[in-house]
């Protein structure tokens, strides 16, 4: 089955849309981006882009969905037919559903090395340790293909079993279930971590500046990390748009849902750089700060064993919600392509994005020596193309189906708001929105 019909109540597709935004972009990307991209700086070009691209790009998806009511490749050739437009517009969705899969296949990845951390933890196995220590259990770690790889596998497992069942007893249960756990997960960690010496240290780096760090590869990263973290450009909100009440209003649960995202990743910038700083070490350690830097920091701190599980628990939580959020544009395509089963679509997602994500997976073992000239691994660059490339072409061009092609009226209809604010939302995903990607893109090649 292709279609389930709609979730329950508007607090479950607001649930569910937080639960595709928020992820590996909030718990494990954004405190490294913002480590090395200056902190207060990236966070807040990171919240420039959210409310300028992120979130016309997230309401231009969901009445895509919530239109069509069906796959969004259906959707936008539907849509594009009955407004006198192309229906190779549906062909946009197929690029997003293919920067769906790119994520999704490092993502299992990454979420698998949260998992061996959170079993390690939990087990007793990470206790004190020195920066060099911590550096020779996840470097061990990662030379192991067979260790990642099970854990990949383990993830994509809990991934499928949650994918393989229909809308209401799969997706949604999940998200009213480990929603509302994140957030008690997290604010327990900062209630905790405003008690270390290096709180106020943190406040400090993500809310005070620095201009002269300021340059366009920085906005670019900013741009690209805001598209990841709300799930935009994927088409995985078109396929939740198809399951959204009639009645629910677009621009609130995407309110929402940004406010929710934006929170998250504040409060896990908070915690972790409280943690960073208490000890003196520095935030830009990379993709290793939650998983090198973090634990050696926690060691070292009163009650910080104790600490370490619910990190990796946070994180292992949001990636699996997310996860699922990811994989459903791709259950539904495959599933209304070959005419199978939802159960039958799961699995062969699964199968694919195992065999995508052997790239990322053994870029730090079988091919470790594959680099670019500036050192670049086949990690960076299999995570860099669909993050900073994939997903703002794919927003970028969302904005000028919904800003040009999408018949005035339907927009309205779908939108409920009055003309004046219609008009004021037209020119901002007419112009605004697209120039913003342009010039970003424009700046980051040329310099």
């Amino acid at each position: 089955m292709v279609y389930d019909g709609l979730l329950s109540s508007n607090r479950a597709f607001i649930l569910a849309i937080a639960g595709a935004a928020i992820g590996l972009g909030n718990i494990w990307r954004f405190p490294y981006m913002a480590g090395e991209h200056g902190g207060s700086l990236f966070f807040i070009l990171y919240l420039l882009f959210v409310l300028l691209l992120g979130m016309p790009v997230m309401i231009s998806e969901i009445i895509i969905g919530r239109a069509g009511r069906t796959t969004p490749a259906t959707s936008m050739r539907q849509l594009a037919v009955s407004s006198g437009g192309s229906r190779h517009w549906e062909k946009l969705a197929w690029l997003g559903t293919l920067a769906a899969m790119l994520i999704l296949s490092f993502y299992c990845v990454v979420s698998g090395w949260a998992l061996f951390y959170f079993i390690q933890s939990v087990t007793g196995q990470l206790g004190q340790m020195t920066a060099h220590q911590a550096q020779h259990v996840f470097e061990t770690f990662l030379a192991d293909p067979f260790s990642v790889i099970s854990y990949q596998l383990l993830f994509i497992a809990m991934t499928l079993c949650v994918s393989a069942r229909n809308i209401g007893s799969g997706i949604e249960r999940l998200n009213n279930l480990v929603m509302p756990l994140l957030y008690m997960i997290l604010i327990a960690l900062v209630i905790v971590t405003s008690q270390f010496p290096g709180f106020s240290d943190a406040v400090y780096y993500l809310f005070t500046p620095d201009w002269q760090k300021l340059e366009w590869s920085v906005a670019l990263e900013a741009m690209g990390h805001a598209f990841f973290t709300l799930a935009v450009g994927a088409c995985c909100l078109m396929a939740y748009g198809a399951y959204m009440p009639d009645r629910q209003s677009v621009f609130k649960a995407a309110g929402i849902v940004i406010v929710l995202d934006l929170l998250v990743a504040v409060l896990t910038g908070l915690a972790t750089f409280s943690v960073v700083f208490s000890e003196g070490l520095a935030p830009s350690s990379g993709p290793g700060l939650m998983f090198e830097t973090l634990p050696v920091a926690l060691g070292e701190l009163s009650g910080g064993l104790w600490l370490m599980p619910l990190f990796f628990l946070l994180l292992v939580i949001a990636t699996w919600t997310s996860s699922v959020n990811l994989a459903e544009p791709l259950v539904v395509a495959i599933a209304r392509a070959g005419n199978f089963s939802r159960k039958k679509a799961a699995m062969m997602t699964g199968g694919i994005v195992w065999l995508l994500g052997l790239i990322p997976a053994l870029s730090f073992n079988v091919f470790d020596s594959v680099r670019t000239q500036s050192g670049k691994t086949l990690f960076d660059l299999f995570t860099a193309f669909p993050t900073d490339i994939l997903l703002p072409l794919t927003g970028f061009l969302i904005l000028l189906f919904a800003g040009f092609v999408i018949d005035r009226e339907i927009l309205m209809t779908q939108l409920g708001i009055q003309r004046k604010l219609f008009q004021l939302w037209q020119i901002i995903v007419r112009y605004i929105s697209p120039a913003l990607v342009l010039l970003v893109f424009a700046w980051s090649w040329l310099h």
